[in-house]
């Protein structure tokens, strides 16, 4: 077996909640402005977070629903966002994240396959919420802010819980972000207190944040990047964050200029935005010293252009839901070009030939194996994927293909995993595949990832007709904006006569992607 280590060395686990950790950073200066809602300029500072988590803690704990409950949370990035994610943790529950663009349909799925059982979002999504949540065991939805028959999340407030409710960091399940893992529907990843906790460290060791260092985060708060790498890494380190609900450009460069910020988090989307877009000329920039892109790969030329442009250091970082999320991040005193970095403190990695099982060496191209407490425990009431994924001694399969230079950096390569990555959310094709044929005029389908320059990755639909009698593009868009997001509906469709499968049934992409190619 051919390990790599990290060259960072290890890390320290610590005996305290995501919570308690991230008190650590806001005790300090109480006074410290720490969240600023961008559209607003409303201000949050460390105490009156602190105060807010603690009441709110109290408040679910007297409606029954603190300790070894699940508390579903869909909201876009808000103050209140950190306040409730906290305040369930602080109570010893759980928090399930939701994507604000899901439909009812969506909803629903990860409602029942959660556990939740009250429901808190915002009154632009309550009539969302309310469909999904019927049937479900949700029966109680809280609004951030006012709504027509709704209670609003104010009246939640009860008599604060000083202390952290005692959970074991160890096993107790703080957060239930859904991912498709490398194949299949999405799954609850559950990540507990000591993967957040020590998950933070480990980034924080690698990029150093400073004491008040503000970062404008449009990156969503329910997608583990944007909740760990920047909402609670930022808190615990004395930083602090202004929330942006949705990405806008123009906002998010003021926001840049105005708080001076110096670092920067983005998806490569943005990446080529801030490569390319004229609108980046009109803002002074200055302050900037590094920008971080990551969630999925990121060109290295429009990586090195954005540098060029921008007149700071850019580079990428490498993770997954079931890795709490990162394992690799470059090193920002010397970046290489295409590569992710070296890995993390703590994190030990192999590459592995996907035809024989063999373990390769530096310079190997293989797929790429984790193991590190990041690795979260699995996956919520799927003992079956989650065999699949965690080996019995603990390496987690991610499903891509790469190679570690004899430096430890690793190059992300290709993916054995079916995934679909748009904008650095991910698509399952297992899922679109099943809305299609759920409609009486399609017999079969198939679902790709087609390359695409702003994207990353689009997805495409081949549709195989009932009797060789397809329905119109038409209706099949509109059936299936009936049941997902539209980041997940299909940029294209094509009828064929057949899906291509193998034996044992299973679609053969490939061929696919061949066909489109050609």
């Amino acid at each position: 077996m051919t390990i790599f280590g990290s060259p960072r060395g290890n890390i320290e686990l610590r005996d305290c909640t995501i919570t308690q950790r991230i008190f650590e950073g806001l005790a300090g200066d109480p006074g410290r402005v720490v969240i600023i809602d961008g559209p607003t300029g409303r201000k949050v500072t460390a105490k009156a977070l602190m105060d807010e988590i603690k009441s709110l803690a109290g408040g679910l704990t007297e409606q029954g629903l603190g300790c070894g409950h699940c508390i579903a949370l869909m909201a876009p990035n808000t103050p209140e966002f950190c306040s409730v994610f906290h305040a369930v943790a602080w109570a010893g529950g759980t928090v399930t994240t939701l994507n604000p663009a899901y439909t009812a349909s969506e909803v629903r799925h990860q409602l029942e396959d959660s556990g939740a059982e009250a429901l808190v979002t915002v009154p632009s999504l309550l009539d969302t919420a309310k469909a999904g949540a019927e049937g479900t065991g949700v029966t109680r939805i809280f609004v951030i802010g006012e709504a027509d028959g709704a209670v609003p999340l104010g009246a939640l407030m009860g008599p604060p819980i000083p202390e952290q409710v005692p959970v074991d960091v160890q096993d107790h399940v703080v957060v239930l972000p859904y991912s498709s893992g490398t194949t299949g529907l999405p799954k609850g990843v559950m990540l507990t207190h000591r993967n957040l906790v020590v998950n933070v460290d480990q980034i924080q060791a690698c990029v150093g944040i400073a004491p008040g260092e503000m970062t404008p985060v449009f990156l969503p708060f329910f997608h583990i990047y944007g909740l760990e790498v920047v909402m609670n890494t930022y808190l615990a380190a004395g930083g602090g964050l202004i929330t942006m609900p949705r990405f806008d450009l123009e906002q998010f460069l003021r926001l840049t200029q105005d708080h001076k910020a110096r670092r920067l988090w983005i998806a490569p989307p943005v990446a080529l935005a801030l490569a390319k877009h004229p609108l980046v000329d009109q803002f002074d920039l200055s302050s900037l010293e590094v920008v971080i892109s990551a969630a999925a790969p990121l060109g290295a030329d429009v990586c090195q252009a954005m540098g060029r442009r921008l007149g700071c250091t850019t580079m990428q970082a490498y993770g997954m839901t079931e890795l709490s999320p990162a394992s690799h991040v470059n090193s920002q005193a010397a970046p290489r070009a295409g590569s992710v970095g070296p890995s993390v403190p703590g994190t030990s990695c192999r590459i592995v030939d996907p035809a024989s099982g063999e373990d390769l060496g530096a310079n190997g191209e293989g797929e790429l194996w984790i193991k590190g407490p990041q690795v979260m425990k699995g996956y919520h009431g799927n003992s079956e994927a989650t065999a699949s994924t965690i080996t019995a001694d603990g390496w987690l399969r991610t499903g891509d293909i790469a190679v570690i230079d004899d430096e430890g950096y690793l190059f992300i390569r290709d993916r054995l995993k079916e995934l679909i990555k748009f904008k650095g959310f991910q698509i399952a094709p297992a899922e679109l595949e099943a809305v299609l044929v759920a409609h009486p005029g399609i017999s079969d389908a198939a679902v790709i990832g087609a390359p695409d320059e702003e994207a990353g990755e689009v997805p495409v639909a081949f549709v195989v007709g009932t009797n060789g009698h397809p329905p119109g593009i038409d209706e099949i868009q509109s059936h299936i904006a009936s049941q997902l997001a539209s980041y997940k509906q299909p940029r294209s469709i094509a009828f064929v006569d057949a899906i291509p499968k193998s034996a044992s049934g299973k679609i053969l992409r490939r061929v696919l992607r061949d066909r489109l190619a050609g």
